[in-house]
C-alpha cells in the first residue's frame, strides 16, 4: 500500500490519505483549507470512511481543514502535544499508535520547526511534515523552533529508521514526490555529512523572509482551522462566506445577529441538528427543526429539501443553527441549490471545542445570553 499523495500549489503542501484496503477506514495528515472539496472527493472516489485528521504540526503557511473534515465526516482530531492545537481531541506523545481498519499509524516526537512537530510511521513509510523535506528540511526561526532539537529529530530519530523507509515530506518547491531514509542521509544538503555545530551554523544563516501567511495560519491551526473572530461591530454585519465556500450560500453571521433578524422577522431561524440533539443538548424556542443528518447511521435527511422549502415559504431568509457552525454550511449549500436565501450561524449552538476537547463551555449561541431551553 501507498498513501494518496494531494498537492496544493499556493503553499507547496503535500496532504496525504492512508486507509486500510478491507474496512475503507482512513486517515488523513496535514489537509489544507482551500482543498477540502477535493479531499472530501477523493474519500468517495475510493469509498473511504475518514477516522482520523492528523497535523504535524501546527502550519504557518496555509490553514487548516482538520476541524471542518472531522464536522463532516465524523472523523476525530488528533495532533501533537506540544503544539497546543486545543481542539484536537487526541494530544499525542511520542510512541502513540492511532489505528484505522488494521492499519496502525506511529507517532515520532521530531521536534525542531517547531516545538511540538511530529512525523508519522505506517509500515514502511514516514510522513516528515516539514522536519524532513527532500535534500533539505524545515526551518527553525519562528514558532519555538531549534535548530539543535531539529538536527537530533533527524539524525537520532529519522535516520534510525530503516534506509528503505520511503520518506513523504510536508512540502516540496520543485515537483519531488518522494525520497528515502538511505538518499536523505547520503544527500541531505543540510544534513548529511554535518556535525550540529554545522548544522546550527546553516541554519542560523538563512534570513528567509517571514511567511506571509503566518499571522493568519498559526492561529486558526491552533484551533483546527475554525475560525470565530468576529467582535464589536462585525457581530452584526454579514460577512461573504469563507474560502473554500465563497459564493456557495450567501454568508456568515453571528448569534447575535440571527437572533436580530429573528426578532425583527427578517429571516427564520432553522436548526439543522438531529432530533437527539434538539432533545438531549438543547434547543431554541421558535427554531424550526429541520435535520441535515438523522440517526441511525447518521443519513442524509430525504425530507430536508421540502421541509427547508416550507421554512422559506413566503420568501423568507433562512439562518441555520448547528452544533459548531460546520454542518450547517453543507446545509446552507443545499438550501442555496434550490433557489433560498440561506445563512450560516458562526459558532453553532454549542461553540468551539475548548483546551479539553469539550464543547458548550465557550462560544456558541448558548453563551451569548441567547434564549434556548433544555427538556
Amino acid at each position: 500500500m501507498k498513501p494518496i499523495q494531494l498537492f496544493d500549489a499556493a503553499s507547496s503542501t503535500y496532504t496525504y490519505v492512508l486507509f486500510d484496503p478491507d474496512t475503507r477506514e482512513a486517515l488523513i495528515i496535514d489537509p489544507v483549507q482551500e482543498q477540502i472539496e477535493r479531499d472530501l472527493a477523493t474519500l468517495r472516489e475510493y469509498g473511504l470512511k475518514l477516522i482520523w485528521a492528523v497535523e504535524t504540526h501546527a502550519h504557518a503557511d496555509h490553514i487548516t481543514s482538520a476541524g471542518q473534515l472531522a464536522e463532516l465526516t465524523g472523523a476525530r482530531l488528533a495532533a501533537p502535544a506540544g503544539c497546543g492545537i486545543g481542539t484536537a481531541g487526541t494530544q499525542l506523545a511520542h510512541g502513540d499508535v492511532l489505528r484505522f481498519g488494521g492499519e496502525t499509524l506511529l507517532a515520532l516526537s521530531t521536534p525542531g520547526h517547531t516545538a511540538g512537530s511530529m512525523s508519522f510511521v505506517w509500515g514502511e513509510h514516514v510522513f516528515t511534515g516539514d522536519t524532513l523535506l527532500i535534500n533539505g528540511c524545515g526551518r527553525t526561526d519562528f514558532q519555538s523552533g531549534s535548530a539543535t532539537a531539529l538536527y537530533h529529530s533527524i539524525s537520532q530519530v529519522l535516520f534510525a529508521l530503516p534506509d528503505d523507509t520511503t520518506v513523504w515530506p510536508g512540502h516540496d518547491y520543485q515537483g519531488r514526490t518522494h525520497s528515502t531514509i538511505a538518499q536523505e542521509k547520503a544527500g541531505n544538503a543540510r544534513v548529511a555529512g554535518k556535525t550540529e555545530a554545522e548544522f546550527v551554523a546553516i541554519m542560523d544563516s538563512l534570513n528567509l523572509p517571514k511567511p506571509k501567511r503566518i499571522d493568519e495560519a498559526v492561529p486558526s491551526n491552533l484551533s483546527s482551522g475554525i475560525r470565530h473572530d468576529a467582535d464589536g461591530a462585525l457581530l452584526l454585519q454579514p460577512r461573504p462566506a469563507a474560502q473554500p465556500h465563497l459564493g456557495t450560500y450567501a454568508g456568515d453571521v453571528s448569534p447575535q445577529l440571527a437572533w436580530q433578524w429573528v426578532q425583527a422577522r427578517e429571516a427564520v431561524l432553522v436548526d439543522v441538528r438531529t432530533d437527539a440533539e434538539r432533545e438531549w443538548v438543547g434547543f431554541v424556542p421558535g427554531a424550526q427543526p429541520v435535520a441535515w443528518k438523522q440517526w441511525p447511521g447518521m443519513a442524509l435527511n430525504p425530507q430536508f429539501d421540502d421541509a427547508i422549502r416550507q421554512a422559506a415559504s413566503g420568501g423568507h431568509k433562512l439562518v441555520l443553527l448547528c452544533r459548531s457552525g460546520v454542518r450547517s454550511i453543507v446545509a446552507a449549500q443545499r438550501a442555496t441549490a434550490l433557489g433560498l436565501t440561506a445563512y450560516n450561524i458562526l459558532e453553532g449552538f454549542e461553540g468551539d471545542l475548548d483546551a479539553q476537547a469539550q464543547r458548550g463551555r465557550k462560544s456558541g449561541w448558548r453563551q451569548h445570553g441567547l434564549p434556548w431551553r433544555q427538556n
